[in-house]
C-alpha cells in the first residue's frame, strides 16, 4: 500500500533523512520509532504530499506522490501532531469543512459527519467551540477530521499526545479496528502503544533506517541470548558453579541477595528453553525456588540499543 525508496530530504545545512526505504502492507499498522529530531515528521510530511523530497520516490495505492499528488491525499487521512483545527469553529462546522474540502457528496457529509463523531467519539461536544474543549478533545476532532472520506491509509503522528489513560485506551483500541479495513501508519513516543498495536516497527535514527521488522524478531536479532531470572536459596557460590556448568548455559551473574535468597540472571544459547532442566537442577539439589521467569527485551531496550550505538562507537 506505501512503498518508501530511497528517500532523502536536504535542507540548506542539514540532511534530515537519507536513502529511507520501507515499506507497509495493505491493512497493516505500522510503528515509526525515532528520537526528536530523527526524521520522522520529515517522512510523514513527505509521504502525506505536504513536503518535496530532494530524491528518491514515494507511492500510495500505485500512485507516486510526487507524479500524483491529488490522488494520492484522497487515499490519505493524516492527523499531525499538532491538529490543523480552526478553533472558532464548533466540531460539527469543522467537521463539515473538511468534508467539503475533501470531496465527500453534498448528500452524504451528514452520514458521514455522524460516523467520524461516533468512531472519535465526540459527539457529545460536536456543538461546541473548538477552542473551548480540552486538549483531549481537540486531539479526537483531529482524529475525526483524519477519518472524513474513509480513506485507505491513515498517518497518525502521536495521535494520544495530551489524553487521559481511559482515552488513550480508547483510541489505540480504535486504531486496532481500523486496521484490515485501513493502512495505518503510526508515529508514537510511546513505547508500549506501538507494542499494543503494531504489526510492525521501523526504527529511524539520525535521518537513517536501522530497523524494519516485528518486535519479536527485533529481540531474536539483538538479544544475543536466551535470558531467565531465578531467585533461588541456597548456598550462592555452589548454585553459581553448578548451573554454569548446565547444558546450554553460557553464563550465571548473581544479582542481588537478600535473606539467604539469591537473585541470578541466567544466559542460555539462543532458542533453547532451559527453564525446565534449572528448576530440577533446583529441586535434586534441595535448595528453594522462589522465582523463574523468562527475561526478554523489551521494545525500550530495542529502541535504545538501535538509536545509542553509534554514540558508543
Amino acid at each position: 500500500m506505501i512503498t518508501v525508496e530511497n528517500l532523502t530530504k536536504r535542507f540548506a545545512r542539514k540532511t534530515a533523512i537519507e536513502s529511507v526505504s520501507f515499506q507497509v502492507e495493505k491493512g497493516e499498522i505500522l510503528g515509526f520509532l525515532g528520537p526528536n529530531g530523527a526524521g520522522k515528521t520529515t517522512t510523514m510530511r513527505i509521504i502525506t504530499g505536504f513536503m518535496p523530497a530532494s530524491d528518491g520516490t514515494v507511492r500510495v495505492d500505485g500512485f507516486d506522490v510526487f507524479e500524483n499528488p491529488i490522488d494520492v491525499r484522497r487515499r490519505i487521512g493524516y492527523l499531525p501532531e499538532n491538529p490543523p483545527l480552526y478553533l472558532e469553529m464548533t466540531v460539527v462546522g469543522y467537521l463539515r469543512f473538511v468534508a467539503k474540502i475533501k470531496g465527500v457528496p453534498k448528500e452524504k457529509i451528514d452520514l458521514e459527519i455522524q460516523r467520524v463523531m461516533e468512531r472519535a467519539s465526540i459527539t457529545d461536544v460536536q456543538e461546541r467551540i473548538i477552542a473551548k474543549l480540552s486538549k483531549g478533545y481537540k486531539q479526537r476532532v483531529g482524529v475525526a477530521q483524519a477519518l472524513i472520506g474513509d480513506p485507505p491509509v491513515l498517518i497518525l503522528d502521536e495521535p494520544t499526545i495530551g489524553l487521559d489513560p481511559k482515552q488513550i485506551h480508547e483510541v489505540r483500541e480504535l486504531i486496532k479496528d481500523l486496521a484490515g479495513n485501513h493502512t495505518v501508519v503510526l508515529s508514537t513516543h510511546i513505547l508500549p502503544e506501538v507494542e499494543q498495536t503494531c504489526n510492525r516497527v521501523v526504527i529511524i535514527d539520525r535521518g537513517k533506517i536501522v530497523a524494519v521488522d516485528t518486535p519479536q524478531n527485533l529481540r531474536f536479532q539483538l538479544q544475543g541470548a536466551e535470558r531467565v531470572f531465578m531467585e533461588i536459596q541456597g548456598p550462592a557460590p555452589e548454585i553459581t558453579s553448578k548451573l554454569k556448568a548446565m547444558p546450554g548455559v553460557i553464563d550465571v551473574h548473581t544479582v542481588g541477595s537478600n535473606d539467604g535468597r539469591h537473585r541470578f540472571q541466567i544466559e542460555g544459547e539462543l532458542k533453547k528453553d532451559i527453564r525446565s532442566d534449572l528448576a530440577r537442577a533446583v529441586v535434586q539439589n534441595g535448595w528453594g525456588l522462589y522465582e523463574l521467569q523468562s527475561v526478554t527485551m523489551s521494545l525500550e531496550d530495542i529502541f535504545l540499543k538501535l538509536t545509542t550505538a553509534e554514540e558508543r562507537e
